[in-house]
């Protein structure tokens, strides 16, 4: 039997792997024993290789582990905070800013065969209000597209009636002149809107005076109705309206002959004029009747300048 260890003398340490049993309480309990028992254990995050972790206060070790990150979420947008609705005259003014209403006129660059029709005919309506009566008269007289006119020189006459707006520039016709061949010449050009204006007026005016000149011929009518004056822009003006209504969308197309259209036919029941408001629906006709050819020309020039190589 060995001699106990006395109070200066440290116990050596057991060697491993000595049952608990086997071990005395002093050498179980000491700080080496504790740590040459846990030599078979994993050692813990922080433990150094003399169990200095094991005597080291739990206040002692949180202060000394770093502090983890604060977590933080995915950024997230602000909340958008609901805008009332905006009153109907302001919507209706924001819409109307939307359209831009100086387009509904004529400019020297955007629509130049729309303005200078519309100067030169301002020109010639100066000159119809200030003239004298009888000069002015003279001049309806010679760009009249009457039967004899027709018959005589057909191609100066054609080009000249349409130089007068019939009522001067407060007539309906001069403001839907302005309106309706501006919009008709942004979408389709200015050669085609003129081509459209042209067919309406030459053709409206050959099929209301050459049923004149038959019914004369036949004695169904006076030689007089050979000379009446008709002059104006009304025919060309409405066939350009019938053809624009073919390029505006459905919910304002059908409006717009509807109410057109019903226009012409109350004149017609006036019967006041019955040769020209029947030239008048003639023209709406032939506008209408371009629809097709209209859409093809506004779909490529829609397509030339998105890709001005096509």
């Amino acid at each position: 039997m060995e001699p106990p260890a006395t109070a200066g003398t440290t116990a050596s340490p057991p060697p491993p792997g000595t049952p608990l049993s086997e071990l005395s309480d002093d050498s179980a309990l000491s700080p080496t024993g504790l740590a040459d028992l846990l030599d078979g254990m994993p050692r813990q995050r922080g433990a150094t290789a003399d169990g200095a972790a094991l005597d080291t206060p739990p206040v002692a070790l949180a202060a000394a582990t770093p502090a983890a990150a604060p977590f933080r979420s995915r950024t997230t947008a602000p909340a958008t905070v609901a805008q009332p609705f905006p009153a109907p005259h302001r919507l209706l003014a924001r819409r109307l800013r939307a359209l831009h209403p100086w387009r509904l006129l004529p400019t020297p660059t955007g629509t130049p065969f729309t303005f200078a029709y519309a100067a030169l005919l301002a020109v010639t309506s100066l000159i119809a209000a200030d003239a004298a009566p009888g000069l002015v008269h003279s001049l309806y007289q010679a760009s009249s597209t009457d039967v004899a006119h027709l018959v005589r020189t057909p191609v100066q006459v054609l080009l000249a009636s349409a130089l007068w707006i019939a009522g001067g520039v407060v007539s309906p016709y001069a403001m839907c002149f302005l309106v309706v061949l501006t919009a008709l010449e942004r979408r389709i050009g200015g050669l085609r809107a003129a081509t459209v204006f042209l067919l309406g007026h030459v053709l409206a005016t050959l099929a209301t005076e050459v049923p004149v000149g038959i019914a004369v011929v036949a004695g169904h009518l006076p030689g007089s109705s050979l000379h009446r004056l008709d002059y104006g822009i009304s025919f060309g003006v409405a066939a350009s309206t019938g053809a624009l209504a073919g390029l505006l969308t459905p919910w304002l197309r059908w409006p717009v002959v509807a109410l057109f259209g019903g226009m012409l036919l109350q004149d017609l029941v006036a019967y006041t004029d019955p040769m020209t408001d029947w030239g008048h629906l003639i023209s709406l006709t032939i506008g209408i009747a371009m629809w097709p050819a209209l859409r093809r020309w506004h779909r490529a020039r829609a397509l030339r300048s998105v890709l001005p190589g096509a």
